[in-house]
């Protein structure tokens, strides 16, 4: 076998390396059905409950660039591995964990071990598919990514409303030890083991912190600052990312081997798609979010029926994901342009809803436009 010959086993080795994109998307959104659930059992105040969702998103967010450099510099295949066993590891922390603060901890490290296994799914698709073949499985990372984001609402609602073994919230965190079991193995069988990477890299230390250092002086005012009505000291921190994150740009136009290529920012489409791509997860990750919450808080919801609520949108994404490859293919960029257009429909169709019906809303008015919104991020 020679890197230049095409991988035998990798249409085997596709669903392994795409179930840690599944889970850790999965668990992006699971928390959202569950936050009722754990708020109550925890104890937790908006804050803590923010950070438990928050949290995971940071350390994710700021690891996913170091994490695809650390795969460069010890080979994708190891460092999937690695984040896979952590991973779990760090779902069984969060499933037993006892205080708010313990299943904070937890969280941010289940993000920052999801961010270390992820980056190595698409370097590996890259290294291992065909020209020809690259489009079929990169749409089966789409279905992944669209089942992965849906069903942590829709299968999280069921798991909680079941109570398995009596465990209520802590089974959605405990499923991910199994099924990490399940995939580590069918790895260290299927990932080839061809694909060893240049070990003279120099890790940019700086760089890494910098980055992590400039996320965190943001969220965490935003995360913390309304429970503890906006102290001076989170707008200090805020205004204090700006030179952080300068200084971080000012290192990685100098260092080597920078874990931020700023080069890329030269390019038109990267520095068109970066807002674009930043908007979209604004809107997609704060929707589930707040959208769960109306479900339970507001129409009062079981988690079951919250999750259940989420399917007609579900069902849309993952349909629009596997069937309209061709079309988004042929329609190119623009098809960002149209899915954000239909979400905005689905999103006003909603607005107006609620603004008319007020306290009379139900669930049969607002799935309409969640089915809406589904099928505009399935195209986008």
């Amino acid at each position: 076998m020679t890197i230049d010959q095409p991988y035998p086993r990798r249409w085997a080795m596709l669903p392994a390396v795409l179930s840690a994109s599944f889970m850790t998307l999965f668990d992006f959104n699971v928390v959202n059905v569950a936050a009722p659930s754990l708020q109550h059992d925890l104890h937790a105040g908006q804050a803590a409950l923010q950070m438990v969702v928050g949290g995971y998103a940071f350390t994710y967010a700021a690891g996913m660039v170091i994490g695809g450099r650390l795969g460069d510099q010890v080979g994708h295949r190891r460092m999937f591995l690695i984040g896979i066993t952590t991973f779990a590891l760090a779902s069984l922390l969060c499933g037993i964990a006892q205080t708010p603060g313990q299943l904070i901890a937890a969280r941010l490290l289940q993000g920052l071990t999801g961010a270390m296994m992820v980056p190595q799914v698409l370097a590996l698709i890259t290294s291992v598919f065909p020209a020809a073949e690259r489009p079929k499985a990169m749409s089966w990372f789409g279905v992944t990514l669209a089942l992965g984001s849906v069903a942590g609402q829709i299968l999280g609602g069921v798991l909680v409303q079941a109570d398995l073994f009596g465990l209520g919230w802590r089974v959605i965190f405990l499923l991910n030890v199994p099924i990490s079991v399940v995939a580590v193995l069918a790895a260290a069988r299927l990932l080839p083991r061809y694909l060893a990477t240049d070990r003279r890299h120099r890790f940019d230390v700086l760089g890494a912190i910098g980055i992590a250092s400039s996320l965190g002086l943001v969220l965490v005012p935003l995360i913390l600052g309304r429970e503890q009505g906006w102290p001076a000291w989170g707008f200090v921190l805020m205004v204090l990312a700006i030179p952080v994150f300068c200084a971080t740009l000012w290192w990685e136009r100098r260092h080597a081997e920078p874990v931020l290529d700023v080069q890329l920012f030269r390019s038109r489409a990267f520095t068109a798609g970066l807002p674009a791509n930043a908007a979209f997860m604004g809107y997609f990750g704060s929707y589930f979010l707040v959208l769960t919450l109306v479900w339970q808080d507001g129409l009062h919801l079981s988690a079951l029926q919250a999750g259940l609520a989420f399917l007609p949108m579900g069902v849309v994404f993952a349909l629009v994901s596997v069937l309209g490859r061709s079309v988004v293919a042929r329609m190119g960029a623009r098809a960002v342009t149209l899915g954000s257009l239909i979400v905005a429909l689905g999103l006003i169709v909603m607005i107006v809803e609620l603004h008319v019906l007020r306290g009379d809303v139900t669930v049969a008015w607002l799935v309409p436009a969640t089915a809406i919104a589904g099928l505009g991020s399935g195209v986008s």
